[in-house]
C-alpha cells in the first residue's frame, strides 16, 4: 500500500454547492471567478509568502461587490471563502496534500478547455495580486515553481518559452498529476524557512602532560 495520505478537502460538498451556486447566480458579476477558478484563488492565497488583505482579494474575485440578499448570506459567502483559504493553510503546515475539484486528468484536451485550467488560470489571478511578494526573493525559483500553473492556464500561450511546454502533451498529463504535489512544493518554499544547522559543539582537549611537570 502507498503511503501517500490522501488529499484533504478543502470544503464539504454542500459547502461547495451552497458557494457554486452563489458564484453561478445573476447577483455576482460574468467577469467574477466562478468555482473552480475561486478554488484556485484561494489555495494561491494560502501559498502566498505575504498576506493579501481580505476587502483587495474579495474585490478582485467578485469584480465589484455582489448583490448579496442580506448581511447573513454576505457573512454566509465570506465565511466559506475565508475558511476554504484557512483550510487549505491548515493543511499544507501538516504537509498534507490539497484536494482539487476536478479529476487530475486532461483526458488529451487542452489544458485552458477544461477545469484545470480554470483552476489554475484562478491560481494565477492570486500570484497576480502581489507579484512582487512572489518574484522578489528568488525570481528564477519562484518563475521555476509556478512554471506548471503558468502552462495549465492558458494565460500565457502566446509567450514564446511556453510553446516547449503547452505542445508537449505527455508532460502536461504529468504535471496535471503532480499538481496537489506541487501546491505543497510551493508553500514549503514560501512559508518554511529552511533549517538552519546546529552548531557544532566544540570539542574539548584532552589533558595533556605540561613540560616540566608532573602527570
Amino acid at each position: 500500500m502507498s503511503d501517500t495520505p490522501l488529499p484533504e478537502p478543502l470544503l464539504d460538498d454542500d459547502q461547495l454547492d451552497r458557494l457554486d451556486d452563489f458564484l453561478a447566480s445573476e447577483r455576482v458579476s460574468e467577469d467574477a471567478l466562478d468555482l473552480i477558478g475561486t478554488h484556485g484563488f484561494l489555495v494561491a492565497l494560502a501559498v502566498s509568502p505575504r498576506e493579501v488583505p481580505p476587502a483587495t482579494w474579495v474585490a478582485e474575485l467578485f469584480q465589484g461587490e455582489p448583490s448579496f440578499t442580506d448581511d447573513g448570506e454576505r457573512e454566509t459567502i465570506l465565511g466559506l471563502l475565508e475558511q476554504l483559504r484557512h483550510n487549505a493553510i491548515a493543511a499544507l503546515e501538516q504537509g498534507l496534500l490539497p484536494e482539487l475539484p476536478f479529476e487530475l486528468s486532461l483526458d488529451d484536451i487542452s489544458p485552458e478547455e477544461t477545469p484545470i485550467g480554470d483552476w489554475c488560470a484562478g491560481f494565477m489571478e492570486g500570484v497576480f495580486l502581489d507579484e512582487p511578494g512572489w518574484f522578489e526573493e528568488d525570481e528564477e525559483a519562484a518563475a521555476t515553481l509556478l512554471l506548471p500553473f503558468m502552462a495549465l492556464s492558458g494565460l500565457f500561450d502566446d509567450e514564446p518559452d511556453m510553446a516547449e511546454f503547452t505542445t508537449d502533451t505527455a508532460r502536461l498529463e504529468g504535471l496535471v498529476r503532480q499538481l496537489p504535489e506541487l501546491v505543497l512544493d510551493l508553500y514549503l518554499h514560501y512559508r518554511v524557512p529552511p533549517e538552519t544547522p546546529k552548531p557544532m559543539p566544540r570539542k574539548k582537549k584532552p589533558a595533556g602532560r605540561r613540560k616540566g611537570g608532573k602527570r
